[in-house]
């Protein structure tokens, strides 16, 4: 018996149960690197049991190097499938760039295209991801990419890069019975797209297993993976309602005589909008491949999920969309809190002091209108912000998502947003906005991705419909913060 299969798209058909190599990086903590040949030889011994689909990334360690030497070896039928993830720090993503990200991928697998590419970006107010997803189509059009994919992209960001017009097959997310954001608003999206999941997480580091069941709370946890997880069980309402969701699964798990790791398996898999889930892999240590096999032995009834679901109730959602934990507190990551990272990050735009009054200082986007016009992006003075009227302009004058007003709609407000930090505010200072629409078609799907955004400390609003907006607006948004004292 192998694993599943499904096409994750046209050619592209890959194992359910995708291995994941996250974990070499883990083994390499200490400097010492794993041998790539015996790396190479564990991997093949999970290829020809029909786990041929592995999952990387440029900071996996030497994960790449070790799967290009399977690559290289590989004889007999078709070869394995290599995922890898290019994840560049923000800032410009000119043609060049992006190229030498993909190459260097391409050198490290040792192949001439690069069957799925995964692209992270860390934070949306800098646009320059547009600009990479865009570089990485016409690569793809080159035939150095196969499919093009996305990792941590929540639902209004995804809708963003499909409105553009990039290829995206796959989106990978966090996934479990313990983090349930995916089934959310990015199922639409993907349903709306044909756009697949990759799911991680599925066993949160270990925690959804019978080693856990009925246990205490560990007070420290050594591995990168399992001291990530670990926070994502606080976020979820703690202990006491994981042990709850832990003990449905244990019940359903001998109902079919399987272990509690094939119930949250199965449960992430049986969404519809989910192509595979990652299972990690400690290469040369524990290896799961006959456990494993077993989910697909066996299906989850309506009793089961009836179960599944009284425990959520004691649990709450993980805050946010998926991928917020990169870009925003709780920092639900192996390292913790990231706002330091964060701050280091390059903005997209720069607050001028005003040489007259250096308690008022002014942004510029760049917009082809801002010097004719004689207006600045965003003007702070004292603690107080006002954001000109803005809309989708990329660059100098390219609009984005022409037709899609919701799309417009997450794109402004990423360059709002990247207005107020400029100038020492934070996008929770946003006290009010006023939306102005094109036409009454455009009201449900700018409110909804206003909505998205401001799911927390919702600004004053109103919305008006004018009939008109010039060039290919569907959507523009003005906006008004005072800087929190406690941020001063």
């Amino acid at each position: 018996m192998k694993p599943d299969r499904k096409e994750l798209a046209p050619g592209l058909s890959i194992s359910r149960i995708l291995t994941g190599l996250w974990q070499v990086a883990d083994q390499e903590k200490d400097g010492v690197t794993l041998d790539p040949v015996a790396g190479a030889k564990a991997l093949a011994d999970y290829a020809r049991e029909g786990f041929d689909t592995f999952d990387m990334a440029d900071h996996y360690g030497t994960s790449e190097l070790i799967t290009g030497e399977l690559l290289r070896s590989w004889q007999g039928g078709e070869r394995p499938r290599a995922f890898t993830k290019w994840c560049p720090e923000p800032g410009p993503m000119t043609a060049e760039i992006v190229r030498a990200g993909v190459q260097d991928r391409l050198d490290r697998l040792g192949v001439e295209r690069v069957d799925l590419l995964q692209f992270h970006w860390w934070t949306f107010e800098h646009p320059a991801w547009l600009d990479a997803l865009h570089e990485m189509k016409r690569l793809k059009q080159e035939g150095l990419i196969g499919e093009i994919g996305v990792t941590n992209f929540d639902a209004a960001h995804l809708d963003l890069a499909l409105a553009e017009g990039i290829p995206l097959v796959s989106n990978q997310v966090s996934f479990s019975l313990i983090d349930r954001r995916a089934a959310g608003h990015l199922a639409d999206v993907c349903k709306k797209h044909g756009v697949q999941l990759l799911a991680y997480g599925t066993l949160c580091g270990g925690f959804l297993s019978e080693r856990w069941l009925g246990k205490p709370e560990p007070e420290a946890v050594k591995d990168w993976s399992g001291s990530k997880y670990l926070r994502f069980i606080h976020a979820a309402g703690g202990w006491a309602g994981y042990q709850g969701i832990l003990e449905a699964a244990d019940a359903i798990a001998r109902k079919h005589g399987v272990s509690i790791s094939n119930v949250a398996t199965r449960w992430v898999l049986e969404h519809a909008h989910v192509a595979g889930v990652i299972v990690g892999a400690r290469l040369g240590e524990n290896q799961h491949r006959a456990d494993n096999l077993r989910l697909f032995q066996f299906e989850l009834d309506a009793d089961d999920h009836a179960l599944l679901d009284q425990a959520f109730i004691a649990t709450r959602m993980i805050p946010g969309d998926c991928g917020d934990e990169y870009r925003q507190p709780p920092f639900l990551t192996a390292s913790g809190d990231l706002s330091h990272h964060l701050a280091e990050m390059p903005s997209a735009m720069q607050a001028v002091t005003d040489p007259d009054n250096p308690d008022r200082a002014r942004v510029f986007s760049g917009s082809l209108w801002e010097p004719i016009a004689g207006y600045c992006r965003a003007l702070r003075d004292g603690d107080r912000i006002m954001v000109s009227g803005t809309t989708a302009t990329h660059g100098v004058d390219r609009t984005v998502a022409i037709n899609d007003s919701g799309a417009q709609t997450t794109y402004i407000l990423d360059k709002i947003a990247a207005s107020v930090r400029a100038l020492g505010g934070d996008p929770e200072d946003i006290l009010r906005t006023r939306m102005y629409l094109r036409s009454e078609e455009d009201i449900e799907a700018a409110a909804r991705a206003h909505g998205l955004r401001f799911t927390t400390n919702p600004p004053a609003n109103t919305t008006f419909l004018v009939g008109n907006l010039i060039g290919d607006f569907r959507v523009e948004i003005e906006a008004e913060a005072v800087v929190s004292k406690k941020r001063e």
